[in-house]
């Protein structure tokens, strides 16, 4: 994994920890991220699963996300509803365009959607149907 690789994945991991984003390691455990550790070189992620925990380097740990083409009639219809638009537009109602983004990228991260293209970067894996029930 290269230094940008390693820097993409820290960055887009730091922005599912609250969502509960399951990772599966190099050696197939898998479980829910629940802590990043930033030291001088390194990053280490915390994974918990029924009741045990372990750590493990950024290097050897793939998200499992949701391809954007997977999203569902439902969920197109939930995110209009979200922002408050018929459309995916920003032209919402006195809303900025620093609160459609931030709103859209909160909602694709509580959907474990892969916004970044990380699946086709070897960096995540397809989550598998039904992994979150959403």
């Amino acid at each position: 994994m290269t230094q940008e690789e390693r820097k993409l994945l820290f960055i887009d991991l730091c922005a599912r920890l609250p969502y509960g984003t399951i990772c599966e390691d190099i050696y197939g455990n898998s479980g829910i991220l629940f802590e990043l550790v930033l030291k001088l070189n390194s990053v280490t992620l915390k994974i918990s699963e029924l009741g045990s925990t372990w750590t493990t380097d950024i290097d050897k740990v793939k998200p499992y996300l949701r391809p954007l083409s997977s999203m569902t009639e439902d969920e197109i219809s939930e995110l209009e509803e979200y922002l408050g638009a018929e459309e995916f537009n920003c032209n919402i109602d006195g809303g900025t365009l620093e609160d459609c983004v931030s709103n859209v990228i909160d909602w694709f991260n509580a959907h474990h959607f892969d916004y970044r293209g990380l699946i086709s970067k070897g960096l995540a894996l397809e989550a598998p149907e039904g992994i979150y029930k959403i």
